[in-house]
């Protein structure tokens, strides 16, 4: 298991992107599913420095595993802010035209698609947020 701890803000997304596909690449990981764990990311650790500590600046914590049988990276997104659970709102109905959608939803959606785990859960004034992607 590895962490990396930073300020959560936008500027760090590169930061933590670069450290799980540093995770990845020793792994052999297909660049298409390096892929979606890079948009994954984008989206969850970009959602945490908008939202998490608004208007304020405080850290996030992403902590990368690899499990065995099936081999699958784990990455869970750590941190102090607001609670949220994206995974409780309802899936946007992408059915509709953008100008009949809502606004929102459609980056956790992404996320939901193209990883095969997902959960979240508050626990000791922390959001926990864990994605899991079969290698």
């Amino acid at each position: 298991m590895k962490e990396l701890t930073v300020d959560a803000t936008i500027e760090n997304v590169a930061a933590v992107t670069a450290f799980v596909d540093e995770q990845l690449e020793q792994l052999d990981c297909p660049m298409k599913t390096q892929c979606q764990v890079d948009v994954a990311i984008d989206e969850l650790f970009g959602n945490i420095a908008n939202y998490a500590y608004n208007p304020d600046i405080g850290t996030a914590t992403v902590r990368v595993e690899v499990t065995e049988n099936p081999l699958a990276v784990v990455i869970t997104f750590i941190d102090n802010g607001v609670p949220y659970d994206p995974l409780a709102k309802s899936d946007p109905d992408i059915t509709l035209s953008a100008e009949e959608r809502e606004i929102g939803g459609l980056g956790i959606y992404m996320v939901k698609k193209s990883m095969d785990d997902i959960s979240y859960e508050y626990k000791d004034g922390k959001n926990f947020l864990k994605i899991k992607k079969n290698i």
